[in-house]
């Protein structure tokens, strides 16, 4: 045949047509035998599938038609669910089918447990309904896709399994013996359906069960040069294959060596060895690893040599317990061998190292201290120190590091300690004693304050720290243990780890430049590792002083140990009830009080805080009301009382140069006076006032009496114009206070020569009357005697009293 074939095909499902296709073949091939292939959306199962066939020749349709019909499963009693118990792909898209007995009606199609995927439901027939979905999630375990009918006991359903194909990784082959291969890699990601899809594997193109997951072990001969590895695993869902080259005489993995000894176990060192089980590791050029561990840490050392068996151990630590292991590997290659049994050993004791030993200043003695040996430093049992000064020994109880001596404080001294123990005595330790100088408390003491990390210091470097340098550190506060680091010369700061201080409490530093004599003070400082609060209370008790309208509130110094942070000033607030407030600060530390100016009169809370580097605390209060007549009284009465005392002087002043310039007269002794029954005193009358007139005090004599006793020794004669004798026109009536005209008198002794005083004009029968007022006005001695113009009767009378009559009151 010389025209080529065309094949039309036709696809029916349940007798609808759901595709077409044409094959066209050519002359030449129309003996041969031919297949076609497409892929129904639904399970054959679900439904009846007819291919129809014609053929076509040179446009002429052939009168010969084909046919043939696959008929889908049916059921009887209840709803089918298909397909059923099949593994499906995560991902995928997968179709199940509903087969509904006749005589019963469709109700839905549902999965258990649900799914959040979208769903797509199709009715086929009557009888027939699809499900189409995407295989979004993964389970553990199966999912149900169950029919339901509305009729009861309808229901039917499919079990699916949903899962991954095989996701092997990372292939390594390597030998332990030179005589085997040993293969790993990683299983990857869970197929996530165990028996009812397992994985199988083929090893260049052998098929082998896994000893455990990812690892196989095969008899293989090694030999040197590269060699290739193919592994291959596979599922229902899958294959997948992985790929390794290595020379395995590079890819030895050695087993850990076996009866670890160690032997000739001395005080500083050891001898290691192990065994070999693999005879051919002793040809091997090998890297051995020994892992040394103490209760300090651990240091890995590393020992080369073919066949290694064995090293030895040297630097070890007297008396210290050691644990070793040892691993090993062939030279140039990254795999290392199985670490090896631990082995535990003690070494020998030794004397102790030298001790480090500093001083402390206490008042009059000097502290020798020394930090106790530690257990690495003791190299076995203290039993006791020796402290030396002076050619003189002292014995130390081992559970004491510290002993106190009376020196000198104007010469060095040096001592030396040493320690004990049963293998016996340390190296000395020397340290010299500085003489001890008004420098040392004249350096300059500065703040520090540390942090969570610790306490950090700097200072510049001294020529004279040949040595090195010393930095210690004592409570402030109170007799605490001292504590120190010593430093090498190149190092000028530091860092204290915090654990050496108490938060809240102050420390004293010092740093010191260790000479080849004595430690020289370089700087000090004081500081806290943290600041912490002050507690309220602080300053009690306050002190109140007011000051007419200011008021001063003090409190006493603030004691260091009440300090748990630097003070950086003071805050007073002063807060009235009427709501003023008022507020006063310093930023001097040392106040130790601080005042508010015009307050008004009224009752206050006065509050005193310390500034701090975490805030304002200590807070002490004190309420007081201010007394308007307080400071006004205080006033008056010391004004008044100066203004007493200045008249007091300047009268006496004046009596004292009238004294000087007048002749004492002769006078008759008061005690033999016939004048009695006179009170020796000036009665006053509160009413008089300075601005009102009083009487004039008068002189009082008996007449003819006769004054005895009372005459001056150098009997010196009174200034012309008056004599000591009586008046004849004065009588006693004034001292009796008979006169009813006459107010009563008061009496007062003359302090001068009681002499009568007369003013010009008058005459004795009158009562002189005298004006007082608020001016002073001193006269002379001309002015109060007259000596020209009065005459006086040269009768003797008696000085002895004046005569005070009651003040006459005239408007």
């Amino acid at each position: 045949m010389n025209y080529p074939i065309l094949y039309k095909m036709t696809v029916l499902i349940e007798n609808k047509e759901v595709h077409t296709d044409e094959i066209l073949v050519k002359p030449e091939d129309i003996q041969l035998t031919h297949s076609w292939n497409w892929t129904s959306y639904l399970p054959l199962e679900c439904a009846s599938h007819t291919i129809r066939l014609k053929s076509q020749i040179n446009n002429h349709t052939g009168q010969m038609e084909l046919q043939q019909t696959l008929h889908g499963a049916t059921t009887s009693d209840k709803a089918k669910v298909l397909p059923d118990e099949v593994v499906l792909k995560v991902g995928s898209i997968a179709t199940f089918c509903c087969i509904v007995p006749e005589g019963k009606t469709f109700k839905q199609i549902l999965l258990r447990p649900a799914m959040k995927t979208n769903m797509n439901l199709t009715r086929i027939s009557a009888h027939r309904h699809a499900l189409t979905l995407q295989l979004e999630e993964v389970w553990n375990r199966s999912v149900d896709v169950e029919c339901e009918t509305k009729e009861p006991d309808g229901v039917g359903g499919a079990s699916i399994y949903i899962g991954y194909p095989p996701d092997v990784r990372n292939l390594q082959c390597e030998t332990r013996d030179l005589e085997s291969v040993q293969c790993t890699w990683d299983e990857g990601r869970d197929t996530m359906l165990g028996s009812r899809s397992p994985t199988y594997y083929q090893l260049n193109g052998s098929n082998f069960s896994p000893e455990s997951p990812g690892r196989l072990y095969k008899k293989f001969k090694v030999i040197g040069g590269m060699q290739s590895w193919t592994l291959t695993a596979w599922n229902t869902l899958g294959k997948v294959e992985i790929n390794y080259q290595a020379d395995l005489t590079q890819r030895v993995h050695m087993w850990a060596p076996e009866r670890l000894t160690a032997a000739d176990v001395n005080a500083r060192n050891a001898t290691l060895t192990w065994k070999w089980k693999v005879p051919r590791y002793h040809n091997l050029n090998l890297t051995c690893h020994i892992l040394i561990s103490d209760s300090e840490g651990q240091v890995c050392l590393k020992k080369h040599g073919v066949g290694l068996n064995g090293t030895a151990l040297t630097d070890l630590r007297p008396n210290w317990n050691y644990n070793l292991t040892v691993r090993c590997q062939t030279a140039n290659h990254s795999i290392l061998g199985d670490w090896s049994k631990q082995v535990t050993f003690l070494t020998k004791g030794d004397v102790p190292d030298a001790l480090d030993v500093w001083m402390k200043w206490q008042e009059k003695h000097t502290l020798i201290v020394w930090k106790e040996p530690l257990n690495n430093q003791s190299h076995g049992n203290i039993i006791k120190y020796e402290v030396t000064w002076a050619n003189t020994t002292f014995l130390v109880n081992h559970s004491i590091n510290r002993y106190s001596l009376l020196l000198d404080p104007s010469k060095e001294h040096v001592v030396t300690v040493t320690a004990i123990n049963e293998h016996g005595i340390s190296s000395p330790s020397t340290i010299t004693i500085p003489v001890i100088s008004p420098e040392k408390n004249s350096i300059n003491t500065s703040w520090i304050t540390g942090s969570a990390q610790g306490l950090s210091l700097s200072w510049s470097a001294s020529q004279d720290a040949s040595c090195g340098y010393i930095v210690d550190w004592v409570p402030a506060v109170h007799d605490g243990d001292v504590d120190w680091l010593k430093l090498p010369p190149n190092q000028t700061r530091v860092k204290i780890n915090p654990e050496k201080f108490l938060d809240g409490l102050r420390y004293s530093l010092s740093i010191y430049a260790c000479t080849t004599t004595s430690p020289v003070l370089l700087e000090k400082r004081e500081g806290y590792i943290t600041e912490t609060r002050i507690k309220d209370g602080l300053f009690n008790p306050l002190e109140y002083k007011q000051m007419g309208t200011d008021v001063e509130i003090s409190w006493k110094p603030v004691p260091v140990k009440e300090q748990s942070a630097f003070i950086r000033g003071y805050v007073l607030y002063c807060h009235e009830k009427s709501g003023q407030n008022i507020q006063v600060t310093t930023d001097n530390p040392e106040e130790t009080s601080l005042m508010v100016k015009n307050l008004m009169i009224s009752s206050y809370n006065f509050t005193v805080v310390a500034r701090t580097a975490v805030g304002e605390c200590g807070n002490t209060s004190i309420t007081a009301t201010l007394n308007p007549e307080n400071d006004s009284f205080h006033k008056t009465f010391f004004i008044s009382l100066s203004g007493i005392f200045i008249l007091i002087l300047l009268i006496a002043i004046l009596c004292y140069r009238q004294w000087a310039h007048i002749p004492k007269p002769e006078i008759a002794n008061w005690l033999t006076s016939p004048v009695k029954d006179i009170s020796l005193y000036l009665q006053t009358d509160p009413s008089l006032h300075s601005e009102d007139r009083i009487e004039i005090p008068q002189l009082v004599y008996k007449s003819e009496e006769q004054i005895k006793n009372n005459i001056h020794q150098d009997k010196t004669q009174a200034p012309q114009g008056y004599q000591n004798t009586p008046h004849p026109n004065w009588t006693t009536n004034a001292l009796d206070g008979s006169n009813p005209k006459s107010p009563p008198l008061s009496l007062f002794p003359n302090p001068t020569y009681n002499l009568l005083i007369l003013k010009e004009g008058m005459t004795p029968g009158t009562e002189p009357k005298l004006q007082v007022r608020n001016e002073y006005q001193p006269q002379s001695l001309n002015e109060i005697f007259h000596q020209n113009q009065v005459e006086l009767d040269p009768k003797c009378f008696v000085p002895d009293y004046i005569v005070a009559p009651k003040p006459s009151f005239s408007q």
